[in-house]
Parts: C-alpha cells; sequence; structure tokens
C-alpha cells in the first residue's frame, strides 16, 4: 500500500519520460517537496514492443527505462540529489502506472506535454488523464519556467527568491 501512515513520510510523485517537459516537472517536485517535506518519488513506465517490430533479442525495456530515469534525475539534481528520492520503474501503460504509484500520494506533478505525436496540444494525453483520475491533487507544469532555489537549510518559513542557474 502507498499511502502514508504515522510511520512513512507523505511522498510528492513525478512522472518522467525523459522529456524536456518532465525534466521541469522534476525539478518543481522537488520544490514542492522541499517545501512541504516528504519524499520525492520519480516515477516512469515502461511497455514491450510488439515482436513484429523486430527489436533485438537482448534488449532490456526496464533497464532503459531505468537508465533514463537516472540520467534524468542526474541532469536536474547534478551531484547532489534530494536525500528522500526514490525511483520507480514499472511496467505498463504510462497513466495506469502513475495512477497506480500516486495512489496515497500528497501530489503528483507532471509536465504538460511528453514525447507524444501531436505537440502543438496544450496537454499531452498522459497529463489530462491523469488529471482527470488521480487519487490526489495534480500539478501540471507548463512553458519553461523553473522553481526558485532555495539554500540548503534555508529557512523554509521565508519567501524564496528566484536565482540565476
Amino acid at each position: 500500500m502507498n499511502e502514508s501512515t504515522p510511520d512513512t513520510p507523505p511522498r510528492i510523485v513525478v512522472g518522467v519520460d525523459g522529456s524536456p517537459s518532465s525534466k521541469r516537472a522534476l525539478a518543481w517536485g522537488n520544490y514542492m517537496t522541499s517545501m512541504m517535506g516528504g519524499v520525492l518519488e520519480v516515477a516512469t513506465a515502461w511497455q514491450n514492443l510488439p515482436s513484429w517490430t523486430g527489436i533485438a533479442d537482448d534488449w532490456d525495456p526496464a533497464a532503459e527505462a531505468g537508465a533514463m530515469l537516472s540520467e534524468c534525475c542526474d541532469e536536474v539534481f547534478g551531484t547532489t540529489p534530494p536525500m528522500d528520492l526514490r525511483k520507480t520503474v514499472r511496467a505498463g501503460a504510462a497513466t495506469a502506472v502513475l495512477l497506480d504509484v500516486s495512489a496515497g500520494a500528497r501530489m503528483l506533478v507532471l509536465g504538460s506535454r511528453g514525447h507524444g505525436g501531436f505537440t502543438g496540444l496544450l496537454l499531452g494525453s498522459v497529463s489530462a488523464a491523469c488529471a482527470e483520475h488521480a487519487p490526489c491533487p495534480t500539478l501540471i507544469i507548463h512553458g519553461d519556467g523553473l522553481p526558485p532555489v532555495a539554500a540548503p537549510g534555508a529557512d523554509r518559513t521565508a519567501p524564496v527568491t528566484e536565482t540565476a542557474r
């Protein structure tokens, strides 16, 4: 069961697919976790391709998804990942996996657009479906803005100012 109990801290779940939008969502999810406390759980989904696509026999989609997730975390966090970072890689359709992983979470954070084919849309199909059906509040990150950066150990009750990256 994923729900928070007195023994488990609350979670903020971020869906990551390697897209620039999901990397911004990861930065915002980290910011939200630092402000509210708890655990940051980054999640991704993978699916087997049909056998007729001619994939190599040694292809490991779970390992590839895990490597992508680690690369995104490295890119967003550099050498200082959050202390309470969890990485979740699951088989299944992205929407179903994110809805399942976010059960009991404080919040689900997603980018507005992933790797889907209709780039002109304001909201991707996974983001739209999760926003409609998520078992927790859902934050959809639009645009190119990144969250403000708070210094380690900063007073979380004081206003946070934007800093250059």
